[in-house]
């Protein structure tokens, strides 16, 4: 993929930063508030030590042991692998060592060893859209073998899913259609602790949650706690595009809408996924 400039400054931005002594709580009240997606965590002298991304709070909030919600710190759950970059790295660079390294975000440090900024996959996408001089049709970097569920599984079982699969959506689809899609972000609100902690048995849902192929069995073994469906808390009627399309209008759309992925059509029908991941491999070539 060829960009008319590749300097990594344009891509840089600003971002909202906390602290590892703050509470779980205080920090999802700040992701809520600003709509954002990760937080850089910074140390007693203002250095990286840390970030936290939704991801982290979709699997802290089911490791919740001997400490309550409440209770529990940033440093307790935060990623602590930085993977950073020099302000001085291309947006070629950038791109590489999300695409290797499978992340969403990297921190672009100076050369104190202070954080300057922090560049997102949205913010590659931003670059594709106004710096790319090739033409890509969206079936070209879609991934079309795609995880889905069906309006009335369970959320343990989409919760399930995320987790293993390391992936941030799910589509659900009725008649192989897509109906609706779940995030990580739609788990933020914290309603399922709060009925698995009263009505599950602590390891019969961690042995269902890490069995890589959870069955129709295992679900009828845990019905008493399914209370919650994949409806539930999926927004309907996703936006979505159509496979010979131009990735820069699926891009386009994606910011406008301030989401990172789209469900890809075929004659209404449901073929594929394109993210903001794909275009960050796009870049990366």
């Amino acid at each position: 993929m060829k960009l008319k400039n590749s300097s990594l400054d344009q891509a840089i931005r600003k971002s909202i930063t906390v602290s590892q002594d703050m509470t779980f709580l205080q920090v999802r009240e700040i992701l809520l508030k600003h709509h954002v997606g990760r937080l850089p965590v910074l140390d007693n002298n203002n250095k990286p030590v840390g970030i936290i991304t939704e991801k982290d709070f979709v699997r802290a909030i089911y490791k919740l042991t001997e400490k309550t919600i409440d209770r529990i710190l940033v440093k307790d759950f935060m990623s602590k692998n930085l993977i950073t970059i020099k302000k001085t790295d291309t947006i070629y660079d950038c791109a590489n060592l999300m695409r290797n390294n499978k992340i969403s975000s990297i921190l672009v440090m100076n050369d104190d060893g202070e954080l300057e900024g922090i560049v997102t996959k949205t913010d590659i996408a931003s670059v594709f859209l106004t710096q790319s001089v090739d033409i890509l049709k969206v079936n070209e970097i879609m991934t079309p073998n795609i995880i889905t569920v069906m309006p009335a599984d369970s959320l343990l079982l989409v919760e399930s899913l995320l987790i293993k699969n390391r992936i941030s959506r799910i589509v659900v689809e009725r008649n192989k259609r897509p109906v609706g899609i779940i995030t990580n972000r739609d788990f933020l609100p914290a309603k399922m602790p709060r009925w698995i902690r009263e009505y599950a048995d602590p390891n019969e849902v961690e042995k269902y949650r890490l069995d890589p192929r959870p069955d129709e069995f295992r679900m009828n073994q845990l019905s008493y706690i399914l209370s919650f469906r994949a409806e539930d808390i999926m927004t309907p009627k996703p936006i979505t595009v159509e496979h010979n399309e131009d990735v820069s209008s699926a891009v386009l759309i994606m910011i406008r809408n301030g989401i990172s992925g789209l469900p890809v059509i075929k004659k209404k029908f449901l073929c594929g996924i394109i993210t903001k991941s794909d275009i960050v491999k796009a870049v990366a070539g």
